[in-house]
């Protein structure tokens, strides 16, 4: 296998190709590294502990270069242990290529132990740009990893942004506590019987989390009908969507509870919207949606909501 770093000299850039591993050029690399990796498929889970590491596609677009595992929550113990690419360390850029999850290429897509992260981003300032992002259940979790649940201690925000990507899945396929803005994306619902495209949720009502979605749009396979824009995954959630354009996929009221009958998490949840378009957009949507004007809107612009800049 040729691989052209060497961990004593911790280069700040590298090239790999197909046949060598990418996890082994990260682990090589030091703060700061560029790793370009050329056009090819890349069968491999990724881990990334150094903080400040981009890995960068180079090929003509974000198909040509695809890092691909099918592990998932039955056979790795936990939804959390099924990602193909996981993030742990701060600054953290993608750019240019494909992260997938396929175990439900060759199983069933089951009620219980077929969720399957193609990411699963738990750092801080993490920025994906013209990246594909495929799977089906729970694809992309973006959270915190210090959060400990009724010990009264606050949970570190954790930021990612989104610039050109494209998103696929059908069951709460966007989920997590994390604070992430989605900017100019395609958001696509894989064929299912129904499904959620967002399930966020927060640990407690004033964690400084949400997901944003600004100028996206909600496409879907042909024929798929009854996708929510969301339900949450935990008493307190935030989800707005911004001038998004909707597909007729989208269900009229919009928004659904975690588990109709049993909880009632809607009564404290945030779901906005603010010029909504397309099919999807239109109907009654449940009561519990807030319609924002513009001054509204605009506390979601992203370097105010986030109070980062990304496009730095």
């Amino acid at each position: 296998m040729r691989f052209l770093f060497a961990v004593a000299f911790a280069p700040l850039f590298g090239q790999v190709h197909p046949g060598d591993s990418i996890q082994r050029a990260i682990d090589a690399a030091r703060e700061g590294a560029i790793i370009s990796i050329d056009p090819g498929t890349y069968r491999e889970v990724i881990n990334v502990t150094t903080p400040h590491v981009t890995v960068r596609g180079t090929g003509k677009s974000a198909g040509d270069v695809v890092i691909v595992f099918n592990k998932s929550a039955g056979d790795s113990g936990s939804t959390f242990n099924s990602a193909t690419l996981n993030v742990r360390a701060a600054d953290f850029r993608a750019e240019n290529l494909t992260v997938a999850n396929d175990f439900n290429a060759t199983h069933p897509q089951l009620p219980q132990g077929s969720q399957a992260l193609a990411i699963s981003v738990t750092a801080d300032r993490a920025v994906f740009r013209n990246v594909r992002l495929l799977g089906n259940q729970d694809t992309v979790y973006l959270g915190t990893s210090d959060c400990k649940p009724g010990s009264g201690e606050p949970c570190a925000t954790t930021r990612q942004y989104f610039e050109n990507c494209y998103i696929e899945g059908n069951v709460d396929f966007i989920f997590g506590d994390g604070k992430a803005v989605f900017e100019n994306c395609e958001i696509h619902s894989t064929e299912h019987k129904g499904g959620y495209i967002t399930a966020q949720g927060k640990h407690y009502a004033t964690q400084d989390s949400g997901f944003v979605f600004r100028h996206c749009r909600l496409t879907a396979e042909s024929g798929m009908t009854g996708v929510w824009l969301g339900r949450p995954w935990r008493p307190f959630a935030t989800v707005v969507f911004i001038d998004t354009a909707m597909g007729p996929h989208v269900e009229a009221a919009g928004w659904r509870e975690w588990h109709p009958g049993e909880t009632s998490y809607l009564e404290s949840v945030y779901y906005a919207e603010f010029q909504s378009k397309g099919p999807g957009a239109t109907g009654k949507r449940d009561p519990h949606t807030h319609i924002l004007d513009r001054q509204e809107a605009a506390r979601y612009e992203t370097r105010r909501y986030l109070r980062w800049d990304p496009l730095k």
